[in-house]
């Protein structure tokens, strides 16, 4: 029986919204592209996310930061020395795995071989490339693999620029690079992969509630988004990481864990940095990266409260949230209207009737200046709806005979496929009200 992570991801091919990359080569191993369906899924999240974080709020302020670092960045960062997964190899098939993930006394998963395992050793997941035309040591540089270090190492000019007082924040939206051992499920953990994340800086705190009451109130802020996107919330968990487990950089880490059909795994993370980066960065670079203290006039280094969204993950887990196929005739994208890549698609009952076809263009042309809209004349308008009804798309608008006649159409609704008349020169209207 077909999987619901199957029936997903041949959605996602089928429709529009993910296609394995390079395929007509074979493909690369967990390399994905969003088409055109996916990629304005993808887009209308990182809006949301940016209108909600960003724009919406006067203690936070954005960035967009190169790839491609001074390799002394990861040097001061730790990720040189601290950012690898311990490794073996089985030595009979010579398939490697990450030994965390495995029990290395249990038979190889690949060949069943017993007993083949070599010792772990350490494996660096940053992913590494040359500047200038030489491949040697001094010019090696680094993809990186978080977002993070660009707004320490920018904090200096984002505070000069901005004049912005503590508490505050500088958030980024962009693609990070990891050499994953065992990259898989879909698009849930893959190579290359996209952050959206802010870097939250506070006073050093005097006592332990001072910057745990920050914490708590980016905890509520996640769970807030997490509601607002339609992800099921009976499906989150939250699981405070232990001593031990958590990043060498965080006094505190939680992470919010979602069932996905293949398991419950990591969704978004909160962290609490402490003053590490900026110290460390401050230290490395010999640049004064202190905040001067307006009230004391005392120059201190921030510490940081850290919100980690990724972008594909938030992709998957809103898929399988709105996935629905309980009716066996009718498969269903439940996605909030504002996520939906369409908001409406317009119809002509008949596509072989110019006069329905040219009605149907001259609303489809004046909505499409304000909404995402999709033009469908395939098939019977019963085949169009279901169609509709797998992408998400909220709203179906048929022009038929009588439209010609008393300038309404009929609007079909995705969640309830009840039908209503509206007058044409009300759709605008009526769109809007609905999608807010």
């Amino acid at each position: 029986m077909e999987s619901k992570m199957d029936k997903i991801i041949s959605l996602c091919k089928r429709r529009g919204f993910v296609f394995p990359g390079s395929e007509i080569y074979g493909g690369l191993a967990n390399s994905w592209d969003y088409g055109p369906i996916g990629v304005e899924l993808k887009n209308n999240i990182k809006q949301l996310w940016w209108r909600r974080f960003v724009q919406s709020r006067d203690d936070v302020v954005g960035i967009d930061a190169a790839l491609i670092m001074n390799p002394k960045v990861w040097e001061a960062s730790g990720h040189l020395k601290n950012f690898s997964d311990p490794l073996v190899d089985c030595k009979k098939c010579h398939e490697r795995f990450r030994a965390d993930l495995i029990n290395v006394k249990d038979p190889c998963p690949n060949c069943g071989t017993k007993d083949s395992f070599t010792e772990s050793r350490q494996f660096n997941l940053m992913l590494k490339t040359f500047l200038g035309p030489a491949e040697e040591a001094a010019n090696i540089v680094y993809f990186r693999p978080e977002t993070a270090q660009a707004m320490f190492v920018d904090f200096k000019n984002v505070l000069q620029t901005t004049r912005k007082k503590l508490p505050f924040g500088i958030a980024q939206i962009g693609k990070a690079f990891r050499n994953e051992i065992t990259p898989g499920n879909f698009i849930f953990r893959t190579r290359e992969f996209e952050q959206m994340e802010i870097e939250y800086f506070i006073k050093p705190p005097k006592k332990d509630e001072d910057w745990q009451s920050i914490f708590e109130m980016w905890r509520k802020e996640m769970i807030g988004w997490m509601k607002e996107i339609g992800i099921e919330m009976e499906k989150v968990h939250e699981f405070e990481v232990p001593d031990g487990e958590r990043a060498h950089y965080s006094k505190r880490t939680i992470d919010f864990e979602y069932e996905f059909p293949f398991g419950k795994k990591e969704l978004y993370g909160l962290a609490y940095r402490t003053d590490f980066d900026l110290k460390n960065h401050s230290v490395a670079s010999k640049e004064d990266l202190s905040y001067a203290d307006p009230e004391t006039n005392e120059k201190i280094i921030p510490h940081v409260i850290e919100p980690t969204w990724g972008v594909d993950r938030t992709v998957l887990a809103v898929l399988s949230s709105s996935f629905d196929d309980s009716n066996p005739e009718r498969l269903v994208l439940k996605l909030p209207y504002k996520l939906a890549p369409y908001k409406a698609a317009v119809f002509p009952l008949l596509k072989n009737k110019p006069e329905l076809v040219s009605k149907a263009k001259e609303i489809y042309d004046s909505l499409r200046k304000d909404f995402m809209l999709t033009w469908d004349d395939r098939g019977n308008v019963g085949k169009r709806y279901y169609s509709q009804d797998e992408i998400g798309t909220p709203f179906c608008i048929t022009v038929d005979f009588d439209s010609l006649e008393d300038g309404a159409v009929t609007v079909r609704s995705r969640d309830t496929t009840k039908q209503e008349r509206i007058k044409i020169s009300e759709l605008k209207n009526y769109l809007s009200e609905k999608i807010k």
